[in-house]
């Protein structure tokens, strides 16, 4: 759900969450199938209450500045009951399991990259190529090889560089998208009973959310490929007004064939978080491979 217009209320009412928004427009939706609540609009009133029945269902609120980037996510506090047992895992994990999972996701980050760039352009840009060459812990930073081939393309802007500060298209759309596809990877960890914070790659000691930005790299070009699609209609100058934020947010509740079904996004992250808990607790295989049915094209409900 994304709040882009105000003045707006949120509040609830027979386990509905329900949003008035302005000239008395109404919509509600069961608090429980909620994953994510964007508050991109400072003129929003919302209750403790809503807040309770957010968290208590898993519920992620990404609150935006007047930009309408997202600088604050909400988490639930009351976490798996295992939380405790998964903490000890999480901090006890050696390093060399910690390079396997990263390279399972390295791997896998370059191979849905090399997918966007053929459904946009016909070719991957040779990125391919590169998956077998990701070793554990990726010591010879063939991610950073790959990116240098693929952000000249998927935009088909040369000069574009990736800068997660810039207010500008396509930076602003690529910082609004990822911003929510890490509150509900965050989500889907602390459900697991991990905690987001230890990372497998990501250490910064600032960084709360470390192991959401490792999880969620293989989901990046999502994102990507929407942008892509969205500069292809509209052009370069692109703000974040309701209509694009709503485009953005398409791929987030959208459908993916996973494992020989269609499954929602936020079902496939909780069944990822699941297998990282395998890893921790040594009943993965060693490589934990990511699915090879994962190709990141997406259906609408």
């Amino acid at each position: 759900m994304d709040v882009s217009e105000g003045p707006a209320r949120l509040r609830l009412e027979n386990r509905l969450l329900v949003l008035e928004g302005p000239e008395n427009r109404c919509w509600s939706a069961p608090v429980e199938e909620i994953a994510v609540v964007v508050l991109s609009t400072e003129w929003v009133r919302l209750s403790a209450p809503v807040l309770t029945a957010l968290a208590a269902h898993g519920g992620v609120l990404i609150a935006c500045d007047r930009r309408g980037l997202p600088v604050a996510t909400t988490l639930p506090l009351r976490g798996h009951t295992l939380f405790p047992q998964r903490l000890r895992l999480q901090i006890a994990a050696g390093r060399p399991c910690q390079k396997r999972a990263w390279k399972a996701l390295v791997r896998a980050k370059i191979r849905a990259q090399a997918g966007v760039l053929r459904r946009l352009h016909g070719e991957d840009g040779g990125l391919e190529t590169l998956v077998e060459k990701v070793r554990s812990g990726d010591p010879e930073n063939v991610e950073a090889e790959a990116a240098r081939r693929y952000w000249p393309r998927v935009f088909a802007l040369p000069e574009f560089r990736r800068d997660p500060d810039s207010a500008e298209a396509p930076n602003n759309l690529l910082n609004y998208g990822y911003a929510v596809l890490r509150g509900m990877v965050a989500r889907a960890l602390v459900a697991a009973g991990l905690t987001p914070a230890l990372g497998l790659h990501h250490r910064h000691r600032e960084n709360a959310f470390a192991l959401a930005d490792d999880l969620m790299e293989p989901f990046r070009p999502i994102v990507d490929e929407q942008v892509a699609r969205i500069l292809r209609g509209t052009g370069r100058e692109v703000g974040l007004d309701q209509e694009i934020k709503r485009r953005l947010l398409e791929p987030m509740v959208g459908r993916y064939f996973y494992e020989g079904a269609w499954r929602k996004l936020a079902t496939i992250l909780h069944c990822l978080a699941a297998r990282l808990v395998d890893v921790f607790e040594g009943r993965a295989n060693k490589d934990w491979p990511l699915p090879t049915s994962w190709d990141g094209v997406w259906r609408s409900e």
